[in-house]
């Protein structure tokens, strides 16, 4: 404990220690102060189209006279909303649709309608809490640990201090241990305000908090092996630097490179293309090309499957469906594609402390992959609701009567 005391008070007299301490509180202040006004703004325009989506479906229902132009005009609102904890990392939330607009019509151009790229990670990323405790603060560390024994050398004391302290480790563990300490404090501390203003669950807090310091556990041993060289200490910050851009940058940056060659996936772009040309296409082929394939698929409605009318609203929401069915070969391997690149993107993050401690977080947050791929998947569970609720309507034709759609499925986001 004195060796601790006694290292606390000659950091408080460097004041290069203390710029790289305050630089680190400033970034953790900064990081997690964008991160709560970012997940704000997203909750405050969801509850904004929330209130809009209900007038707006009402509105347009009451201006209709068939069920089938009251299902084309209503709109309704689905939604990933951030969780407690994506202030800390807003992960695939930048790259990946959280927000949709779906009606009756063919479901996967609407998903993938704003999603005109594969979810890939981004080389960087945003400048979130997550980022900087994975990339930005090993910098911080070795700024602050690469020197320790160096810098005695080249003042002439290394060898009396040692001699002092009658074994290495009574000096150098202590004066390791306190830089440690006040950088992971100087991380952590406008983390824990932010997640308490959050009101994130103490688990998950604990748990980021455990990320980070086991994050910079594994640097501080790369730092501690490296200077135990005896190199002056500019050879040994150009080292630990050199090291560092290789495990936080250029590791991760390689690996998703090649990831994306081995694992092929179709763009969403594609998924759009293809099936507003199965729905435009549909509009000039034989009807029983179009409801066969609907009445495999749903075989209650063969009875009422026949057409006998140019244009009839169950034929129109029949080859909308139709549509998805045509997409869903590509939008299969959409779906397993980002699943096995993520995967390989777990793997490769072994080969980089910084991957392995921005994917932690993710998870935490519910912004990795598959948390956006549950979403999605969720937004199609949401729409079969809405087929079912509409084809009944369609295929037996009540008398129109608004009241009935009192009786909507509501969207409801995932826990």
């Amino acid at each position: 404990m004195s060796g601790l005391l006694r290292e606390a008070r000659f950091l408080l007299r460097d004041r290069g220690a203390l710029l790289w301490l305050a630089l680190a509180l400033l970034l953790s202040a900064a990081a997690t102060g964008f991160g709560i006004a970012e997940v704000r703004e997203q909750r405050a325009t969801i509850a904004a189209l929330l209130e809009e989506d209900a007038r707006d479906r009402a509105d347009a229902i009451s201006k209709q006279e068939e069920w089938g132009g009251a299902a084309y005009a209503a709109f309704h609102l689905a939604y990933a909303p951030p969780s407690d904890f994506a202030f800390a990392a807003l992960g695939q939330r930048d790259t990946a649709p959280w927000l949709h607009r779906v009606r009756m019509l063919a479901l996967e151009g609407q998903i993938h309608e704003a999603d005109t790229k594969n979810a890939d990670f981004g080389l960087i990323g945003r400048f979130d809490f997550a980022f900087l405790a994975a990339t930005i603060a090993p910098l911080l560390l070795i700024l602050l640990l690469h020197d320790l024994r160096a810098g005695e050398r080249v003042a002439g004391r290394h060898d009396l201090l040692v001699a002092t302290a009658g074994a290495p480790q009574r000096l150098w563990r202590p004066r390791a241990a306190v830089r440690f300490g006040g950088l992971a404090l100087a991380l952590l501390l406008p983390f824990w305000i932010g997640a308490g203003i959050e009101g994130a669950g103490l688990s998950k807090a604990l748990a980021a908090s455990g990320l980070v310091i086991g994050g910079l556990a594994v640097w501080g041993l790369i730092v501690v092996a490296i200077g135990r060289f005896a190199a002056p200490p500019p050879v040994l910050l150009a080292a630990l630097v050199g090291l560092w851009l290789a495990l936080a940058l250029l590791v991760p940056a390689v690996s998703r490179a090649a990831i994306e060659t081995a694992v092929p996936v179709p763009d969403g772009a594609e998924i759009l293309m293809l099936q507003r040309e199965a729905v435009n296409d549909a509009w000039d082929k034989p009807k029983a090309a179009t409801m066969e394939p609907f009445l495999a698929r749903h075989p209650e409605w063969r009875p009422l499957g026949e057409v006998a009318k140019p244009f009839e609203w169950k034929w129109y929401y029949a080859f909308q469906q139709v549509g998805d069915q045509q997409a869903e070969p590509i939008v299969t391997a959409y779906r397993k594609g980002r699943l096995a690149r993520d995967a390989a993107a777990g793997w490769a993050a072994l080969l980089s402390p910084a991957a392995l401690v921005e994917r932690g977080f993710e998870r935490l947050a519910g912004t990795d992959t598959r948390a956006m791929i549950a979403y999605e998947d969720h937004v199609r569970a949401f729409h079969a609701d809405l087929r079912a609720f509409h084809y009944p309507l369609f295929f037996r034709d009540p008398p129109y009567d608004p009241v009935v759609f009192e009786g909507l499925p509501r969207y409801r986001p995932l826990p």
